[in-house]
């Protein structure tokens, strides 16, 4: 019985500050902020106002913003996932079913830029596409086949192209190792035993490995999915700073952009609910559609 108790007592010890910190620092701040967004805000006072914040934002004068920096965020989901995914689960299984010279150096190679600051990867980047005709090496490599000066400036295409090729160059390694570690645990004996029954590497893939770690994958992409959206708005931030690009603002680039430079409280944060209710159904979706039995062996 003592026993019993010095055991509940230790689990309550362990259990209740961590819900205090769970309760203070996401529950609470969660809740303020669908609060705030049901209010205007003035210097000294609020006034309660429902969802006409809401409304301002999808039928206002700037919704047109709105809908725009809605659209370029699921497109940046959508492309950077896509080819994320595709990328690290292919040099995943390269490494770990292959017998390569040099895996190990691949592997510090390929994890290398996810242990780099947003701002290193930024700085790289703005260095290969400086909007200068004297700066930027995709300038010069343009220059020097032409034959004169080409300075292709920050267009929207282009910094959209950017800014992909940046957040999937920087997240394939930490996505790789982690699937590595996957296919690692698939038991030998079974592509063996494929290979006999005449299976060759890519019907092995796709019958054996991805099957085995589909919950990782699963798992792994909801998270993905949720933290591009920050990591889209951390990028352009140092890319690009405040400036605004050829043919558009930065304003509008993502959903968070847009937010940032909201005036009033009630506005930014009724941007931040249609953000969370936004990654929450898009989670739900890809879980959704994602789920199968779990296949153990």
């Amino acid at each position: 019985m003592r026993s019993n108790k010095r055991r509940i007592g230790f689990i309550c010890l362990c259990v209740v500050p961590a819900s205090v910190l769970f309760f203070l620092f996401m529950l609470l701040p969660t809740f303020n902020v669908f609060r705030y967004s049901l209010y205007k805000w003035g210097r000294s006072e609020s006034t309660f106002i429902g969802f006409k914040n809401f409304v301002d934002l999808f039928t206002g004068f700037s919704s047109k913003n709105f809908i725009q920096s809605l659209q370029n965020t699921t497109l940046i989901i959508v492309v950077v996932t896509i080819i994320t995914f595709f990328f690290a689960i292919v040099f995943a299984a390269i490494l770990t079913r292959e017998k390569l010279k040099g895996q190990n150096f691949f592997r510090v190679i390929f994890y290398i830029p996810n242990i780099l600051s947003v701002t290193v990867i930024a700085g790289v980047f703005s260095a290969i596409y400086a909007k200068d005709a004297n700066e930027g090496l995709l300038n010069a490599i343009l220059s020097f086949f032409k034959g004169e000066l080409v300075a292709l400036g920050w267009k929207f295409e282009l910094a959209m192209v950017s800014l992909i090729i940046a957040m999937v160059w920087q997240a394939i390694g930490y996505y790789m190792v982690m699937y590595m570690s996957s296919m690692s645990a698939v038991s030998l004996s079974l592509y063996e035993s494929a290979g006999l029954d005449g299976a060759g590497r890519l019907k092995q893939f796709f019958q054996i490995t991805l099957p085995l770690i589909w919950t990782n994958l699963r798992t792994t992409l909801t998270f993905f999915i949720i933290s591009t959206i920050n990591m889209a708005f951390l990028f352009i931030r140092a890319l690009w700073g405040t400036a605004n690009l050829s043919g558009t603002s930065l304003d509008n680039f993502t959903t968070l952009n847009y937010m940032a430079t909201m005036k009033g409280r009630g506005m930014q944060m009724a941007v931040g609910v249609v953000i969370f209710l936004f990654s929450f159904l898009l989670s739900a979706l890809v879980s959704k559609v994602t789920k199968r039995d779990v296949l153990e062996v």
